[in-house]
C-alpha cells in the first residue's frame, strides 16, 4: 500500500529517474570536451490500482492535486516530494471495485521571497528604507 498525501493506492511499479545535463564542446581530434554538469529534476512514474468504495473520490482528489499544482508527498518503496504531471486511469470489466492507473511525478524547487526588515543602528540612527528608484543622476540647471 502506498500513499499520495493521504490517498491510499496500490502500486505495482515505481520507476524513478535521475538525469543530468552535460554540456559538450567539439574539438578537432578525439572526444568532445565536457565542461559542465547540471542535475535535472528527478521524475518518477508509478502504476497500479485504486480500489475500494472510495476509488472515484481518490481519483478526483489526485486530479485536483494535479490541476492546482499542489506539492504532493508520495510514500511507497521510494519516497518522493513533487507535483503530479500526468495521470491516466483505465476502467475495464476486470476491475469491478476501482481502476488501474499510471501517473508521473516531478521534483520541484520552490522559491521564497526574501524579507527586508528595518533595523536601527547601535547609535540609534535609522537605516534608510530600500528604494526601487534605482540610481539617480543629479540634474544641473
Amino acid at each position: 500500500m502506498a500513499t499520495i498525501n493521504d490517498y491510499k493506492i496500490m502500486v505495482e511499479s515505481e520507476d524513478p529517474s535521475y538525469d543530468i545535463e552535460v554540456t559538450e564542446q567539439p574539438i578537432e581530434d578525439g572526444l568532445d570536451l565536457m565542461d559542465h554538469v547540471r542535475t535535472k529534476a528527478r521524475t518518477m512514474n508509478i502504476s497500479g490500482f485504486i480500489l475500494g468504495e472510495e476509488a472515484a473520490q481518490t481519483r478526483e482528489g489526485l486530479l485536483s492535486l494535479m490541476k492546482y499544482g499542489s506539492i504532493v508527498n508520495y510514500q511507497g518503496r521510494n519516497t518522493f516530494v513533487g507535483i503530479l504531471t500526468s495521470f491516466r486511469s483505465s476502467h475495464t470489466h476486470q476491475i469491478g471495485n476501482g481502476m488501474s492507473f499510471s501517473a508521473s511525478l516531478k521534483e520541484v524547487r520552490t522559491a521564497t521571497a526574501s524579507v527586508i526588515r528595518e533595523k536601527s543602528l547601535e547609535d540609534g540612527s535609522e537605516i534608510n528604507p530600500v528604494s526601487d528608484l534605482g540610481r539617480q543622476d543629479s540634474v544641473d540647471k
